[in-house]
């Protein structure tokens, strides 16, 4: 049973998980490299660090969601994150600081996105797909909300205080995980209820093309956000936008991002998953196009950033439903588990081969890289859309 507490719960602990976890780099990169005397390479390579103990550990966490459900692992990781900001404040040398980064690597494996889906799937099966909808919608204004608190909380304690202030919010999502229902309260489902739909690859042929389509999709998706991500503003500068414009203009992503997640929410519930993924893809391409076009135009780099955000923002819903219609929901956490690894491998080496990219050949080669990539995400989901087609009408 998934009540509305719950809901609003998870959606503050992503909120507060993604906020402190993965957008710390972001904030305190700088300060750490001018304090230490490290490079910027060798600073943001504990980050990178930490996707790929993601995609080690992708399988493991999901097996243990699903054995053990996800108050445990949730909460056994809000523990170990604030160890691992504890670990960060006190390095003063890279072993200790890439160590700490490992097993941040490792909690936030435990408390984000992939795990809180997991959660809610075993809990009510197919009908969580709206829940997963809309913790979603939180955790999107993590990077609006945290960004300016942590650049205040460094100004005024330093980048160590803040990360022990960091680490004090970890510790305050341990009640809000331990208050998730036991796994083994779940009711089992009854016939022509929602948690028992049939998935839709029931064939081995399905199951092995709806498994390919769905990783090639999130995996090239999960390397261009990554890439984004970490060079949006200086590819918003390196177009043609004076750097004062490109930061404001790329903030614009997190406004499309949770805009389209609450249409989604509002309006999106009789859209099946799999069209909801032509739908989100589609407006990848259409982003990069608009950047590709914009010549230093404010209007078409006002699309970009919007229409990315907003692409962005379903596919975070559609990775975490479409394996609820797909595939048997007994082994969510596992499945997802393995279908997500490579995205976390290739997150980590995005910023730097876009970094080489944009260097070699400028910001709007990233953008054409991008493009390539986007269509490819779209073609994915279009051809997974495709295959199951006769399905969906029958269930419709």
């Amino acid at each position: 049973m998934i009540t509305t507490g719950l809901v609003f719960r998870l959606g503050l602990s992503q909120f507060l998980c993604w906020g402190i976890s993965y957008y710390l780099i972001g904030v305190f990169g700088e300060a750490i490299a001018r304090d230490t005397g490290w490079s910027l390479t060798l600073t943001y390579s504990g980050f990178s660090g930490a996707l790929v103990v993601m995609g080690l550990t992708s399988s493991f966490v999901g097996r243990l969601v699903d054995r053990h459900g996800g108050r445990r692992v949730m909460t056994g990781g809000s523990a170990l994150m604030a160890v691992s900001f504890l670990g960060l404040s006190l390095s003063r040398n890279l072993v200790v600081y890439d160590i700490a980064w490992a097993f941040m690597g490792l909690a936030m494996r435990m408390t984000l996105y992939e795990a809180a889906f997991a959660t809610l799937a075993h809990l009510g099966g197919a009908s969580a797909r709206r829940p997963i909808s809309q913790i979603t919608l939180l955790g999107g204004l993590a990077s609006t909300a945290f960004w300016p608190i942590g650049h205040m909380l460094e100004t005024v304690l330093g980048w160590r205080g803040a990360l022990v202030c960091y680490a004090v919010v970890a510790l305050l999502t341990i009640p809000l995980h331990w208050s998730i229902p036991d796994h083994r309260s779940r009711q089992p489902a009854t016939a022509g209820s929602s948690s028992s739909i049939r998935p839709l690859a029931r064939s081995r042929p399905d199951r092995i093309a709806a498994s390919l389509l769905y990783m090639i999709m999130v995996t090239a998706a999960a390397f261009v956000n990554s890439g984004i991500s970490a060079h949006m503003i200086g590819i918003m500068s390196g177009i043609g936008l004076g750097m004062a414009a490109a930061v404001w203009l790329s903030a614009l992503r997190g406004i499309g991002q949770s805009s389209a997640r609450l249409f989604e929410i509002l309006f999106g519930r009789r859209l099946h998953p799999l069209s909801l993924g032509v739908v989100a893809t589609a407006l990848l391409p259409l982003s990069f196009a608009a950047g590709l076009s914009s010549g230093g135009s404010i209007l078409a780099a006002v699309a970009f950033a919007l229409c990315y955000g907003a692409g962005n923002g379903l596919l975070t819903i559609v990775r975490g439903t479409q394996p609820l219609v797909l595939f048997d929901n007994s082994h969510y956490g596992l499945l997802m588990g393995r279908l997500t690894a490579p995205g976390f491998f290739v997150s980590a080496l995005a910023p730097i081969v876009y970094a080489s990219i944009i260097e070699i050949s400028g910001a709007a080669a990233a953008l054409h890289v991008s493009l390539v990539l986007a269509i490819l995400v779209m073609a994915s989901a279009a051809a997974l859309r495709w295959r199951f087609r006769k399905q969906i009408a029958a269930a419709a």
